[in-house]
């Protein structure tokens, strides 16, 4: 692990008397890719909800670049420079595919033009320029998946957070997104992913943190983390093998 970007120290989010998230930690390097797996309900997604600040955390830190950020607005996060996809995709869905990212861009572009050719340039990253003019709501659930990694990446962050990005995709179209995810890290994003198809997960991750009923049950690379009985018992099912 190279310099920290993210540093989650016992984070605790409660709901009621139910503790979604409970006392997890871990660290993220520069430039890293992270996977966070777990069985459904696990708290996965709530973790990104406190990072983004999409929701308050009851207790514990997270920091960003070393500097404090539990509880500020979702904004502010954003401007600092984390960017995030949601597992439910959310296209502003009677725009255009542009105008949807062209509003990401404006997170650090002012003048609108500039705004425009950056969105463009998300476009052709994300290999979606050719439905630029396209309503959002007109495009295929593959497109969809990635039009919410353009919005995210328009918003220019440096730690992006993609929350099942390949769910609802078939094994061709998982196939097409792999090296979209992979040629971000390259561009020298870091990346934090939830993902449920381990292949996805074994190809990209370079660390895996596993997530149980809250709490973090093991931490390790693809391999280290397969062979646990641990994440075997609880989410698994089986060892994993991969070649």
């Amino acid at each position: 692990m190279g310099k920290l970007i993210l540093q989650i120290d016992q984070v605790v989010k409660q709901f009621g008397g139910i503790a979604a998230v409970n006392g997890v930690s871990f660290k993220v390097g520069k430039q890293e890719i992270v996977g966070i797996i777990g069985p459904n309900g696990a708290g996965k997604t709530t973790l990104f909800n406190l990072i983004s600040g999409a929701l308050p955390v009851t207790s514990g830190s997270i920091r960003f670049k070393g500097e404090e950020i539990t509880n500020q607005k979702a904004h502010l996060i954003c401007q600092k420079g984390i960017g995030r996809t949601f597992q439910v995709v959310k296209p502003f869905g009677n725009i255009s595919v542009l105008e949807n990212v062209k509003i990401g861009a404006f997170n650090r572009i002012q003048k609108s033009r500039e705004a425009t050719e950056y969105a463009e340039y998300v476009l052709e990253k994300v290999a979606l320029i050719h439905r630029r003019d396209s309503v959002a709501k007109s495009l295929t659930i593959a497109d969809k998946k990635r039009l919410e990694v353009a919005k995210a990446l328009a918003t220019q962050p440096e730690l992006l957070l993609l929350d099942e990005v390949m769910a609802g995709l078939n094994p061709g179209e998982i196939h097409e997104i792999i090296p979209l995810i992979g040629s971000l890290a390259k561009d020298g994003l870091t990346l934090v992913i939830i993902e449920h198809i381990m292949e996805v997960i074994m190809q990209l991750s370079q660390r895996i943190v596993v997530i149980h009923h809250g709490e973090k049950i093991a931490e390790g690379s693809p391999t280290e983390v397969t062979s646990n009985p641990k994440v075997i018992e609880a989410y698994l099912g089986e060892a994993v093998s991969f070649a």
